[in-house]
């Protein structure tokens, strides 16, 4: 069978210029779908399930990344996932940072060989484990790009008080409608921000994204377990609640 695409892309001419090149330089795949935002992206995908995608970062709604998030949920856990490849504006210490977590990238506009390259990337490694795996380093990488001066402490609100809390003693950082539980050994405070903004002034040697909602400190994971289903969930040092890890987070949590 040939393999197949789906392409998101907001922007039509773009989007047109990708398939183009794409059939320049693999023409045996084939484009299932074209999406416009990312809800249409995650219904195609699903809808289609291609052996490749290729997700703008920035689309109207769910950006990208949300959507190689949610897809690791909604994917049927007897299927591999896609290999996917984020198409990006981002500047050159963000694509740094997706280079060094080996991941593929295609850089707005299209060039035909750096998409060759990617398209050789893809031929040369399976859609599943591997890939998966780089996936997650890849959002990982840019979740927490940004060069901003990493927090040492938070200031939280609990009760009638404001708390502030080294970032260290904060267990995972949960998002909950329009603020984030900030997590501790004794309890949970609420902050002021969103994920999206607090995730690019964390350490990301400290901490880590393990679901779309969710970002974990490491220190405090304990054990990383597959229960029968296949689903990852993680048990904490020191909080009895175990953290579902989405699956296209799960690579992340190998044996060395």
């Amino acid at each position: 069978m040939r393999p197949r695409a789906v392409i998101a892309e907001d922007e039509p001419l773009l989007a047109a210029a990708l398939a183009r090149e794409l059939a320049a330089v693999w023409p045996e795949l084939e484009v299932a779908a074209t999406a416009a935002n990312g809800a249409e992206a995650l219904e195609a995908i699903l809808a289609h399930r291609p052996d490749v995608v290729f997700l703008d970062i920035r689309m109207p709604g769910k950006t990208g990344l949300d959507v190689a998030a949610e897809l690791g949920d909604a994917w049927p856990a007897d299927a591999s996932l896609p290999a996917i490849v984020f198409v990006t504006a981002y500047d050159e210490h963000a694509l740094a940072a997706f280079e060094l977590a080996a991941a593929d990238y295609v850089l707005k506009p299209v060039r035909r060989d750096r998409l060759a390259r990617t398209v050789e990337r893809l031929k040369s490694r399976a859609a599943g484990g591997e890939g998966a795996a780089r996936v997650a380093a890849a959002l990982a990488a840019l979740a927490f790009a940004g060069g901003r001066e990493r927090l040492r402490f938070v200031q939280a609100g609990v009760g009638n008080a404001v708390r502030v809390i080294p970032v260290e003693e904060i267990c995972y950082f949960q998002a909950a409608d329009k603020y984030v539980a900030a997590v501790t050994r004794e309890g949970e405070a609420l902050l002021r921000t969103s994920l999206k903004e607090l995730m690019p002034q964390l350490d990301p040697q400290l901490f880590r994204q393990v679901h779309r909602g969710t970002v974990v400190n490491l220190r405090e994971v304990a054990a990383a377990v597959r229960d029968e289903a296949g689903h990852v969930v993680l048990k904490l040092r020191a909080r009895d609640e175990r953290l579902a890890v989405s699956r296209v987070f799960a690579a992340l949590f190998k044996p060395m």
